[in-house]
């Protein structure tokens, strides 16, 4: 910018007096605090003047105004930031303070500048300038660190005395500490940029005069709504639908994703702010609560919206302050701070943090609903174009009364009649269905309204429980209508114990959607096998719908199997009993709500075993076919247990996930049909032996019998041919000091395998472990053989951090950190504190640790499960605590639930046998426990 030349002219005894208006507006109403707590103008304007008095140049005086206005802004902060600790959740007189605050901070800044630095060198129109709020702070809301966006705005073009004026003013504003978004531009200037740009079209949209020339502004305000606003309405509509989407799809595309952005995210601040941004277009409204006068929200919707925007609002503060900069990510660990701040208490057998999430997930869901008002409203102004293309050109789906057909969308045309028969509540759901229509807002909203109608005689009406099943059932697409039921209050008033999962919020990394969301997204998985859109991830749960199942069962248990959550008792149990009373009143028989029962009951049954058994063990197989007992019950349990593990999140499901699912389906189903005894040691090993002599070709006869006396048992069950193979390979002419790394991507399990051989030692199955570690892999599936002849031969198979494969070109980095790590170049115990590190935004998770021994789940072995908090350097701890306790380590089966670790092992003692000691048992514990507690005081050092 040119510098004026009046800027090196300050005469502190003799100030030139201002042509330009610094006259501030006057404190609005609703503050958090008396004006002059926040900002004291009178006190403030004659520090300035002592200090700029004894200022001897243009520096000086900068440094002086910096210094008295950087004071009164702390001050001003502290006072408002008190006043949020008093009334944590009342946001408005919060965002409105600072926003007041910066007001009077850039008043005076002006008035320094306009006066000490650059007066004004005449009055002329050439001069006149006006300085406007724009954006979020010309909306007159601001949370502690949000930008000030400022527009300088002049009549022609910028002066060498205004370039002067704005350029001292900026400096003066950065030295502040303030994050300023500025912009210099005359009226024309405006039009022109906005005209081409959205994003500056909506910030010239919130347009507050500050200080300076107010006419400027007004002529701006009209000169934007004649010239551009008018007659633009269905642009300016599409283009902020656009860019929502856009935004949506950037953050997660749900409005139930865990770690939420207030802002930004779906149901969140920027959703609301563009309602608000459609009525200032369309309507010229000058508030939110205007749009009520407009008929666009009913008064309790806009309470709705007042009430979401004041939560988030209050949310963001809070995130503001605790981070000490401008943060919208709820992560986990500001969730649990953000919940303590605003005084939500442990109840209920939930955490703090869960009850304020339920409730941030519940707004969000309001945001969703008033937005589907607001595009209603805009489509019956014919303002957003109603229908597309596609729907113009097909055949008009024909209804009967009291519905019809209104902008593609089923619609209540006659109220009386609609409420007249209350299973009509019901009946626009399956119409909907149906049609393949959406259904129209201002039914929704009729809905809503008389949801009272859904009493006790209509939750026990035949037709009525028909009428449900039937969406689930009959239409093939179940999913759009229980989200739309679910988030209307329909499906909470039908099945009142729905009402308690709604926006219910489990706390812990594992689970990406509240609970009810899931169960959405577990019947959606289900309804899209059935239509046979997953038959290549899905084989088995494809060809058991099309084998045919009992559909009423399988929906009901999908539907209800997580509807216990959130109570003291185990939500299994609970939700087998909330069962036994919603079953019958569904419609299902007898033995119908026997099998739903069961199923919600076991519903981790199949996923437990998977994950955290070793199903390559007969005993492992067995023990859940006796517990499954028929092969209707798996063929139900297997599908349930795959719709409930793809609804978790994206990215749960996995090829590794779904091969033990496979695993135990298939020898499940093998011992259900040829009996239980069929599954037994000796079978599979000599099945495994007679495989691996057919791939040894080239190998001759004495080697083959060599390498197949060499093993022990459990060997031949544990690993597939491919494998037996490899080793064999390895351990041919293999050296006592050898070691043999063999790297392999497994895609059918979305892992890499490592194969290990090398000369068998005490300890041997933690120093892998250690190594595997420092690579910064993940284990999830680990085991060891010892050969007659004194080798061990391990397998593991790891993923990278981010859950997948290691990438070709990684691997031979990963097979040097490990071989060096195996020969002692590295000594892994010292290595690994650096790395064994908990993140912050983890560390407010716990999961108490929870150590089982069981002797009856396998033959030959103990297995030792311990649940616990996961972090890096967690299996490297315990497996190297149960050496230096000499416990042989046959196996460990390694399952992450988020933040959960789950690692099971199979062991002997040194002796070859089973803990059977009671003693034992317990000083293994202890042992186990502490090398927990020691790695834990580590990782979070």
């Amino acid at each position: 910018m040119t510098r004026h030349p009046a800027a090196s002219a300050v005469s502190a005894s003799r100030p030139a007096a201002p042509a330009i208006s610094t006259h501030a507006a006057p404190p609005p109403e609703g503050l958090c605090r008396p004006p002059e707590a926040i900002f004291d103008a009178g006190a403030v304007r004659a520090d300035l003047a002592e200090a700029i008095a004894a200022a001897t140049g243009p520096k000086e005086v900068r440094a002086a105004a910096a210094q008295i206005l950087t004071a009164a802004r702390k001050r001003g902060m502290a006072a408002i930031q008190e006043a949020l600790e008093e009334q944590p959740r009342r946001a408005a007189p919060i965002t409105h303070s600072i926003a007041w605050l910066t007001d009077c901070i850039v008043t005076m800044v002006l008035e320094v500048c306009s006066t000490h630095l650059h007066p004004q060198p005449n009055s002329g129109d050439a001069e006149r300038i006006a300085i406007v709020a724009v954006g979020g702070y010309g909306r007159g809301e601001m949370a502690p660190h949000s930008d000030v966006d400022l527009l300088f705005l002049t009549p022609h073009k910028m002066t060498p005395w205004a370039e002067s004026l704005i350029e001292s003013m900026l400096y003066l504003l950065w030295d502040l500490k303030l994050k300023i978004g500025h912009a210099s531009r005359t009226i024309k200037d405006c039009l022109r940029l906005a005209r081409e740009d959205y994003t500056i079209r909506t910030t010239l949209l919130e347009t507050r005069h500050l200080v300076g020339d107010p006419e400027l502004t007004e002529e701006l305000t009209r000169r934007l709504r004649r010239d551009l606003f008018t007659g633009t309405e269905s642009d300016f509509v599409a283009a902020k639908l656009k860019e929502r989407d856009e935004r949506h799809r950037k953050q997660g595309g749900q409005r139930y994703v865990v770690e939420p952005n207030v802002k930004e995210g779906k149901g969140g601040l920027r959703d609301l702010q563009s309602l608000y941004w459609i009525g200032k277009y369309v309507y010229d409204a000058r508030s939110a609560s205007a749009l009520v006068r407009k008929g666009v929200f009913r008064p309790e919707e806009y309470a709705a919206f007042a009430a979401a925007d004041d939560f988030l609002w209050a949310v963001r503060c809070h995130l503001h302050v605790l981070a000490g900069r401008a943060m919208d990510q709820l992560t986990f660990d500001l969730q649990v701070e953000v919940a303590e701040r605003m005084g939500y208490r442990d109840k209920g057998g939930r955490r703090a943090v869960e009850h304020f999430m339920t409730e941030y997930f519940r707004h969000a869901t309001q945001v969703g609903e008033l937005t589907r008002i607001m595009m209603t409203a805009q489509e019956a102004l014919h303002i957003k174009a109603a229908p597309m293309l596609a729907n113009l050109v097909r055949r008009r789906p024909r209804v009967k009364p009291p519905y019809g057909i209104r902008q593609n969308r089923l619609t209540v045309e006659d109220e009386a009649l609609f409420l007249a028969d209350k299973l009509n509540i019901l009946r626009i759901f399956e119409q909907a269905l149906r049609t393949g229509t959406l259904v129209h807002a201002d039914s929704q909203r009729l809905v809503a309204a008389n949801l009272d109608l859904i009493d006790d005689d209509m939750r026990e009406d035949r037709t009525a429980n028909r009428l449900f099943v039937d969406l689930l059932l009959k239409h093939g697409n179940p999913e759009r209508a229980l989200r739309r039921m679910n988030e209307i209050g329909v499906l909470g008033a039908f099945i009142p114990e729905w009402h308690h999962i709604v926006a219910m919020v489990q706390y812990n990394m594992y689970h990406h959607y509240t609970v009810d969301e899931h169960t959405i997204q577990a019947v959606s998985t289900l309804a899209q096998i059935e239509r046979g859109l997953l038959k290549e991830e899905l084989p088995i749960a494809s060809r058991i719908l099309e084998g045919g199942v009992n559909r009423k069962v399988l929906y009901v248990a999908v539907l209800l199997h997580d509807i216990g959550k959130g109570r003291d008792e185990d939500h299994s149990i609970l939700g087998a009993q909330i069962v036994r009373r919603v079953g019958p009143r569904l419609g299902l028989s007898k033995k119908e709500v026997e099998t739903v029962e069961w199923l919600v009951r076991y519903h981790l049954l199949m996923s437990d075993m998977a994950q955290k058994r070793d199903i390559s063990d007969p005993r492992t197989v067995r023990d859940f076919a006796k517990l499954v007992k028929s092969k209707e019950r798996l063929d139900l349990l297997t599908v349930l247990t795959v719709c409930d593990i793809r609804g978790v999140g994206p990215g749960t499901w996995n090829n590794w996930k779904a091969m033990l699912i496979r695993g135990l389906y298939r020898g499940t189903e093998q011992a259900l049909a040829n009996g239980l005894e069929a599954l037994n040691r000796t079978a599979l090993e000599a099945e495994a032996k007679r495989d691996l002599r057919a791939a040894m070709e080239g190998w001759d006869a004495r080697e083959i019998r060599a390498e197949i006396a060499r093993h022990y048992g459990p060997y031949w069950q544990g690993l597939p041919t491919e494998a037996h193979l490899r080793i064999a390979e390895m351990l041919r002419e293999l050296g006592p000091d050898e070691i043999r790394i063999d790297l392999h991507p497994d895609e059918d399990r979305d892992a890499t395998r490592v194969l290990f051989s090398m000369a068998d030692h005490p300890g041997i199955f933690s120093r892998v472990t250690g190594a595997l570690a420092l690579a910064g892999a993940n284990v999830v599936d680990a085991r060891i053989y010892t050969t007659r002849d004194g080798f061990a031969n391990a397998a593991y198979w790891v993923q990278d951090a981010e859950g997948h494969p290691y990438e070709a070109e990684r691997l031979p980095r990963l097979h040097q950190t490990i071989l060096r790590t195996l020969k002692g170049e590295v000594v892994t115990r010292d290595a690994i504190r650096g790395r064994d590190k908990i993140k912050k935004r983890e560390a407010r998770f716990t999961v108490p640790t929870s150590i089982t021994f069981d002797n009856d789940a396998s033959d030959i072995f103990t297995v030792i499960e311990v649940d616990t908090r996961d972090r890096p350097g967690l299996l490297y701890d315990l497996t190297r605590q149960l050496a230096n306790m000499n416990v042989y380590i046959s196996s460990a089966v390694i399952a992450t639930y988020g933040e959960q670790a789950v690692d099971t092992f199979y062991v002997k003692d040194m002796f070859g046998l089973k803990f059977l000691s009671e003693g034992k048992r317990a000083q293994v514990e202890k042992r186990l426990r502490e090398a927990i507690t020691v790695g834990a005081e580590r990782a979070r050092a």
